[in-house]
């Protein structure tokens, strides 16, 4: 493993722009297949993204399935205000509250990630 330590943190609802998650998502698999330590979360908006693609028929599914070990979780905040709870749940994706019931970017650079955004 190298020393690399990268957070990608998608922002973006796949409904506005699905190239910008697709690209974030791939990002995140490149770093991982080259060995390096990466965490993949999805705040704001984003949370409706990992929604849409923990449904086995989305066509970015297989990169969800490919990051599963690497997708830290969704804002807890977020999930609750986008209404997309059930979805979250059903995926098992962990909700990040770290931060006043949020998650916490902060503590993503704390721990040595850099931080890229989609």
């Amino acid at each position: 493993m190298s020393d690399l330590k990268i957070a990608v943190v998608i922002y973006e609802p796949i409904t506005s722009d699905a190239s910008r998650v697709y690209r974030g998502l791939k990002t995140a698999l490149e770093f991982t297949q080259a060995g390096d330590d990466i965490v993949v979360v999805f705040d704001g908006s984003g949370v409706e993204t990992l929604a849409a693609i923990t449904a086995p028929s989305h066509k970015m599914n297989p990169l969800a399935v490919a990051l599963k070990d690497n997708i830290r979780g969704a804002c807890g905040f977020c999930v609750a205000s986008h209404g997309v709870s059930d979805e979250i749940a059903a995926g098992g994706w962990n909700l990040l509250t770290e931060y006043k019931g949020e998650a916490s970017v902060r503590n993503l650079v704390i721990e040595g990630y850099q931080i890229l955004s989609f």
